[in-house]
């Protein structure tokens, strides 16, 4: 059952938006709203927009948006029934009876406790004398006690059920472990279980929070893989997360490290470098370059500079660009990675390298230029047309530097070469242009919700309906005129239920407000926002009488099947016009 009306307005009211989101997101104050950085997209204009007046948040870029319960739901990654638990906790308030909910906030509690029960156990086994293979790689590799203790490394012992024993001694079940992603089930024996690391070099995956939410395990012999992360659970999700980052987003160099491997980022914060972060077995994420944006506006990279790192860094790029973060490169010379470089020369060594990483566009016409010998007339044509293709996605200012350095690079003038350029940015703006016509010739699709799910089938009755839902947030006594209409007369469902429930609210002289919906997704309540941002025109009880006449008479042409009520129906048309 959901959560009682007068509960949800009480919550909502001891937990003020501008507070809650202020605990995330400086907030400057302009006019009746507050201003501050999205922090669910990057972006360096602020175009997120709070008004504590109607309770709601808005991001005029990414378009998310919604009241303090969806908020919460969004930045801290929670259901709605655990939103509501966070922000009772955070008000003081005593959550009502939901046991129907079937919330997943106390099992997650249970895995986080759990997970952090296997790190101890892991990290103890360390300096016992079946972790002697793991303690001795460990020190061969660098690793002093003091970061062994800092990042909770250690080991798993080579035992199918030494896990499975110590956390059944703490109380937890086979069950929990499984879940937590401890614990492998058999494919030979049903029901027979094992623990899923043996004989591995344990590394704690902790989420910005502080939870251990998983691990990552280095095999100490040659069997494989080599490096084996936690599945998909509750609790982690490697697209979401980065290693180490719970430490590096408290560094004040300024800047964050991007590295491959955990070695790589541990051995950096050994060497003071505490800057650097992981990618979690996978290639970096839209959300992990988001997760990064929340913390730092510049990224340097550091991959590996065979084939594979190289091609690594050029999907990055972008992912990190969107996200609005400044990209730097960090090509290795003299090592394979960042721990090889650090051991051979030592962190002064190291920080100017650093110091001498290139922008993004100085690493991708280095990357061109390799491609071509430009030795050859034919490859130095091929060079300068990819280069220039490059180059026209420019600002002015950076076309002609960077065109000067890809025509000194091939070895002819900048003027030729600017004319190259010069094709490539018109063919570019043509291309650009092309999308917006197409967009503006195309004015029904551009009112659609972004979220295919949410798609209208019937535009007009839905542009009716959105309409009438932002006059009556804005004056719910206009419900008054809207005597007969019910959620199903609606074309889009979503709005059907928004218009019931306020109905409801309304009728019981409870808060009509968007931030107080219940059981509608993140999209439907940030477009819901949205219609309701977009209200701004004066209140007008002729405007709802128009939308009430759109919603009925697109209601009515919608159940027009046989020819005779095809008929019927023009005829009613007729009689309403006067004709």
């Amino acid at each position: 059952m959901p959560f009682p009306p007068s509960f949800i307005d009480e919550l909502v009211a001891r937990n003020p938006i501008e507070e809650v989101v202020g605990q995330y997101v400086s907030l400057k104050r302009s006019g009746a709203n507050l201003f501050g950085l999205c922090p669910f997209h990057g972006e360096k204009t602020a175009s997120f927009s709070v008004n504590p007046e109607k309770g709601i948040y808005y991001c005029f870029g990414c378009h998310k948006g919604g009241g303090v319960i969806n908020f919460e739901m969004e930045i801290e990654g929670l259901s709605y029934p655990d939103a509501v638990r966070a922000l009772a906790k955070r008000a003081g308030l005593d959550v009502p009876d939901d046991a129907q909910y079937q919330s997943r906030y106390r099992q997650q509690e249970r895995l986080w406790a759990l997970c952090k029960e296997a790190a101890r156990f892991y990290h103890a086994q360390l300096y016992e004398p079946s972790g002697a293979a793991g303690l001795a790689y460990a020190q061969k590799r660098g690793m002093s006690k003091g970061v062994l203790t800092a990042f909770g490394i250690g080991f798993a012992p080579d035992s199918y059920d030494g896990l499975r024993n110590a956390m059944r001694a703490k109380g937890y079940t086979d069950a929990e472990m499984v879940a937590a992603g401890l614990l492998s089930e058999s494919q030979r024996k049903t029901g027979a279980v094992y623990d899923r690391f043996r004989n591995r070099l344990m590394f704690p995956i902790i989420d910005v929070r502080g939870n251990v939410i998983g691990f990552g395990g280095r095999v100490m012999d040659s069997s494989t893989p080599k490096y084996l992360n936690s599945p998909e659970t509750l609790i982690f999700n490697k697209r979401k997360n980065l290693f180490a980052l719970n430490i590096a987003k408290k560094s004040k160099l300024g800047y964050l490290i991007l590295v491959e491997g955990y070695m790589d980022a541990i051995s950096l914060h050994q060497y003071g470098f505490d800057c650097a972060v992981a990618s979690l077995g996978t290639a970096l994420t839209e959300d992990g370059a988001n997760l990064l944006s929340k913390y730092t506006e510049k990224v340097i990279l550091i991959y590996d500079g065979d084939t594979a790192g190289q091609n690594a860094t050029q999907r990055a790029i972008p992912i990190l660009e969107r996200a609005g973060i400044t990209v730097q490169v960090l090509q290795m010379r003299d090592a394979k990675d960042p721990d090889e470089y650090l051991k051979r020369f030592g962190a002064d060594r190291f920080r100017l390298l650093l110091a001498d990483s290139s922008n993004r566009v100085e690493y991708q016409l280095r990357v061109i230029e390799k491609k071509y010998d430009l030795s050859s007339d034919e490859e130095r044509v091929k060079f300068l047309q990819e280069s220039a293709q490059l180059i026209a996605t420019l600002s002015p200012v950076r076309r002609e530097v960077y065109g000067r350095r890809a025509a000194e690079a091939a070895g002819i003038g900048f003027d030729a070469f600017k004319i190259e350029v010069d094709r490539a940015y018109k063919r570019l703006t043509a291309q650009e242009r092309r999308k917006r016509e197409q967009a503006e010739m195309q004015p029904a699709r551009n009112l659609q919700p972004k979220a295919a799910s949410m798609r209208y089938d019937n535009i007009r009755s839905a542009m009716a309906e959105e309409t009438l839902l932002g006059q009556l947030l804005r004056e719910p006594a206009l419900f008054d005129r809207c005597q007969g209409l019910s959620g199903s007369d609606f074309t889009a469902p979503f709005l059907g239920r928004a218009y019931d429930q306020l109905l409801a609210r309304h009728r019981q002289g409870l808060e009509v407000s968007v931030s107080v919906l219940e059981d509608f997704s993140a999209e439907e309540i940030s477009h819901l926002v949205g219609v309701q941002q977009r209200g701004d025109g004066p209140v007008s009880e002729q405007a709802v009488d128009d939308c009430l006449r759109t919603i009925r008479a697109q209601r009515e042409a919608g159940k027009v099947t046989a020819e005779e009520d095809l008929l019927a129906f023009r005829n009613k048309l007729k009689e309403r016009k006067g004709l």
